[in-house]
């Protein structure tokens, strides 16, 4: 199939996925009768049930099975805190302005759209023209603002829109700022992400674990992004639903116990190599990829693996999903490795979790700023005895030869690494003094022998003090959602053809109403059973909708399929009841007393249909589908 065809039909199912999801209230634009805000949604009903049960299966799989420790921060955070991780530096895009009317644009997303549209849609396309279109769209996240509006002006591109000339790229940083009381004294921002809450906790964490690691926190929570053109509905949102973890771990011990679990797991991964020299994702079992080194570590491999299982589980097809490592120009500069786990759906292979070893950088960061040390210690069993480097600078000498500059010089010299500082006193006995580069001055300084002592002590150490790493899976639960409902999608025709149905096959885990309950006619005594069952659904726990409407069958049917109802109970006689399953549509016949044990055991994974229908006589349904 051409390109153009391909892009034309994901476009028609996309449609029809979201014109479902939009009619059954899933989720709906915010503020549509104000005609609405781009990047923000609300959930209706089927959709808060789909999230809350694909959150109560997260804490599930990883808080309880990991023994996590859940917290809850605010959501709006003081400027210090996000100064120290680097957001309120670093967290931006790059923008252009329509010259004219003043609309913002995603710089990259406009190259991106270009060069798309004409790999897609162009048929005069040169094969040399293709290589570049193809190669700007593997380096885009690396291009410089200047590399970016270089390429803008190259191509011609426009406001899409307006058709009108773009000004040059310039950063805007993504978060929305706000004032904590009323002086706007105190700046804050509304979080970018929920981590910072876990790591500015990290003390108080460590000392409720009994001070033992490894351990891990979690949270969920409402993170804001102010998104300069937000597209792709529920992918690209203003607010959105993150699900993250921390996992701190001692850097010189990243072992996981139950690795072994997972190592024997094979999914598509898209190591770095692969990604550089143009092959494809394939399938490669953990355990090979963690023992080969492509994953840096088993607790990350072991994350990785838990991930996998956690988005299977939910209905995310495996043959669309696949793990792709950071490139090297992608990764933080102190990021030890980090994996995206990546669905693909009608706009392409969407980065739905992050998994990252992110090294000791936060803590770090916020030690130094807060002044308060984020640390962890592990005990001796025997004392160690220990050569330790000691500085000790002579303030008096220093404050004479460098007066106001003298605090910035101590600190300088008590920072040094061991081998600068050894080569230094080397220098310093040889020829009585050195250059020295002080940062935070800028420039070269000469330090005098008189001016710091250098020299190795031994001492004997009850404890090791370090800096834990973290390894961080975060998760995006809408963007999660979003592909689930993509995935789950399908049609049908009618039992006279003559239409077509839509169908959601969500496992019953993630399905917002787990059956439904249908008098076949309208009749007081079918009515009364009807309530009877549903009063024993509610008691065992079980989401129902009850449908008393004299609509034919069929129609109940297909109006429950549409909201991925796995299981309908039709009552047609006051002592059993029909049970019939969307997918397959089959039916067995149950007594009325045993009917909510039977849907619970379904719904609940202790039994599947097949168990069912070998238990149960089966019903064949007298032109009871639509």
């Amino acid at each position: 199939m051409d390109p153009a065809q391909e892009a034309q039909n994901r476009e028609a199912f996309r449609q029809a996925v979201i014109n479902t999801l939009e009619r059954r209230v899933f989720y709906i634009p915010s503020f549509k009768i104000y005609r609405g805000v781009a990047g923000l949604y609300d959930y209706g009903p089927p959709g808060c049930a789909v999230k809350s049960n694909v959150l109560a299966f997260w804490r599930q799989h990883f808080v309880l099975e990991e023994n996590m420790l859940e917290v809850d921060c605010p959501c709006v955070t003081p400027e210090i805190v996000l100064k120290a991780s680097g957001h309120v530096d670093k967290f931006t895009d790059l923008m252009v302005k329509d010259e004219k009317t003043g609309t913002c644009y995603r710089a990259d997303h406009l190259l991106k759209d270009f060069c798309k549209e004409k790999l897609e849609k162009d048929p005069k396309i040169t094969e040399e023209k293709a290589a570049e279109y193809k190669h700007v769209l593997a380096i885009l996240d690396d291009l410089s603002a200047e590399e970016l509006g270089a390429k803008i002006k190259e191509y011609g591109i426009t406001a899409p829109d307006t058709k009108n000339p773009l000004s040059d790229p310039y950063p805007f940083n993504l978060m929305f700022q706000t004032s904590i009381g009323p002086s706007g004294l105190s700046p804050g921002y509304m979080r970018p992400e929920t981590a910072q809450g876990i790591f500015v906790n990290f003390k108080d964490l460590y000392y409720y674990n009994g001070n033992k690691l490894p351990f891990a926190a979690a949270q969920i929570g409402q993170a804001f992004r102010n998104e300069i053109s937000p597209r792709q509905g529920l992918l690209r949102v203003r607010e959105f639903t993150l699900a993250e973890i921390e996992h701190f771990v001692d850097p010189e011990d990243k072992s996981h116990p139950k690795f072994p679990e997972v190592a024997n797991l094979e999914f598509l991964m898209f190591p770095r190599q692969d990604q550089v020299s143009g092959r494809s994702a394939r399938t490669i079992r953990l355990g090979t990829a963690v023992s080969e080194g492509t994953v840096n570590n088993e607790t990350l491999g072991y994350f990785i693996g838990r991930v996998y299982l956690f988005l299977t589980y939910l209905g995310i097809d495996k043959d669309r999903l696949r793990f792709r490592q950071h490139l090297a120009n992608e990764m933080a500069h102190y990021a030890a490795d980090c994996w995206d786990a990546e669905i693909e759906c009608s706009y392409g292979w969407i980065e739905c979790v992050g998994i990252a070893d992110r090294s000791a950088y936060d803590l770090r960061a916020h030690t130094d700023k807060s002044g308060v040390p984020l640390v962890a210690a592990e005990r001796f069993a025997e004392p160690r005895e220990v050569e330790k480097l000691v500085i000790t600078p002579s303030k008096k000498e220093l404050g004479l030869a460098f007066k106001g500059n003298q605090k910035m010089v101590v600190e300088a010299l008590e920072a040094m690494e061991e081998k600068e500082a050894m080569e230094m006193k080397t220098t310093l006995e040889t020829k009585g003094e050195v250059e020295f580069r002080v940062c935070t001055l800028g420039k070269d300084v000469t330090i005098k022998k008189n001016m710091v002592t250098i020299s190795k002590e031994k001492k004997k150490e009850h404890q090791r003090v370090f800096t834990p790493s973290v390894i961080e899976p975060s998760f995006g639960i809408g963007r999660i959602i979003y592909c689930l409902y993509e995935h789950s999608f399908y049609t049908r025709p009618s039992k006279g053809g003559d239409e077509q149905l839509n169908v959601f096959r969500f496992p019953p885990l993630v399905a917002p109403i787990k059956c439904t309950v249908f008098p076949l006619v309208q009749n007081q005594q079918y009515e009364e059973v009807a309530k009877s069952i549903a009063k024993s659904l509610t008691a065992a726990g079980i989401s129902y909708k009850i449908d008393i409407t004299g609509t034919s069958i069929g129609k109940r049917y297909a109006r429950t399929d549409e909201l991925g109802v796995p299981l309908a109970i039709t009552v047609d006689s006051t002592s059993s009841v029909t049970v019939r399953e969307r997918d397959s549509k089959q039916q067995v016949r149950v007594n009325i007393e045993e009917v909510a044990s039977v849907v619970k055991e379904v719904t609940d994974g202790v039994s599947t249909w097949g168990d069912v229908q070998w238990k149960y006589p089966s019903h064949s349904s007298a032109g009871g589908e639509e």
